[in-house]
């Protein structure tokens, strides 16, 4: 059924970026973290933080009334649910897909202009830095593959693999799950050089040290590590073009022992390319982000895989977001 709009529905979805930008402030100047447990006036915090006290009283009491923070008096404090999810070490913290998305947020201000131009949005650093927000990107992928992974895993069983390799495997998360689930297995991370170490850390937590190998490069200019049977190319195929694509599966074709397999876990589009809803958005996305990236349908992708000498392309698991998965497997030839 078509959306009944209305002046208020056009206006109200237009100010939505406006809780949006606070949310992502506070989350960039780490306000959160630095009130957690404590009670401390806009003065008293502007101090700490560096920031300006009459833009940091306007930027709590705006919190406050989102309810992200409580205010008593002059005095301002986080609620412990809060604590949870915005402090860098709360339970089911998603401070960094917080972060990340605030990143985001700066490019998609310029879809006019990426849209006449055709090219992606300049990209501006946080006020935290390049590092920061690369270790930001990588524990959001954290942030959204940790809830989903362990189920994901299990609905693949019956599952087998002596070797898998991990490409692009950021944060370890699907790594260590795969690990979890095959005991007698072991892996290949393969990811930038900046990822391995928070790699590294999450896979030593784990007590997995001993079954992973870490091999840093980019997928863009390098060979895979060769010898793995099951290769898993997790939300990686919507930042490339198809060419991009096709060029990368031809890599894992070549790093996979013979008969092996390919998962890869993204979005998958219907044809008329307008659901799932979530993936025509993330599209745009990838527009402002990327030179040559999109969301693509299970044909484009299966076509791509072909092409590059997989065969028995099948999509095995639906997702409405980023956890359709596709498997194929490398043809010999004859």
């Amino acid at each position: 059924m078509a959306q009944d709009w209305t002046a208020k529905k056009v206006l109200d979805l237009m100010r939505g970026y406006q809780p949006a930008c606070v949310l992502a402030a506070a989350a960039e100047l780490d306000v959160f973290g630095v009130l957690s447990g404590r009670r401390m006036t806009a003065r008293s915090l502007a101090a700490e933080l560096g920031t300006d006290p009459r833009a940091t009283t306007v930027v709590l009491d705006a919190l406050a009334a989102m309810e992200l923070l409580g205010k008593k008096a002059d005095y301002y404090s986080v609620p412990p649910r809060v604590v949870e999810l915005l402090t860098e070490t709360g339970a089911g913290s998603v401070l960094a897909m917080v972060r990340h998305n605030a990143n985001c947020l700066r490019r998609w201000v310029q879809l006019a202009r990426v849209t006449q131009s055709g090219h992606p949005a300049d990209r501006e650093p946080s006020i935290r830095g390049e590092a920061a927000d690369r270790a930001a990107f990588i524990g959001a992928m954290h942030n959204v593959s940790e809830p989903v992974a362990a189920t994901l895993v299990d609905e693949l069983r019956p599952i087998s693999f002596r070797h898998l390799l991990d490409v692009g495997g950021a944060s370890g998360t699907w790594t260590i799950t795969f690990l979890r689930a095959v005991p007698e297995a072991v892996a290949t991370l393969f990811d930038l050089p900046d990822a391995i170490p928070l790699a590294k850390q999450r896979v030593a937590d784990a007590g997995l040290t001993g079954r992973v190998t870490f091999v840093p490069g980019d997928f863009y200019t390098d060979e895979l590590p060769a010898g793995a049977d099951l290769a898993w190319v997790s939300a990686i195929v919507h930042q490339n073009s198809r060419e991009q694509n096709r060029a990368l599966f031809a890599k894992v074709h070549r790093a996979l022992t013979g008969g092996g397999r390919v998962l890869i876990r993204d979005l998958v589009m219907d044809e008329p390319r307008t659901r799932p809803a979530a993936g025509a958005l993330f599209a745009v996305n990838m527009l402002v982000s990327t030179s040559g990236g999109g969301t693509y349908t299970f044909a484009e992708l299966g076509e791509d895989l072909l092409v590059e000498g997989f065969t028995d392309v099948t999509l095995l698991r639906r997702d409405e977001w980023m956890s359709s998965v596709i498997r194929a497997t490398k043809r010999e030839p004859v």
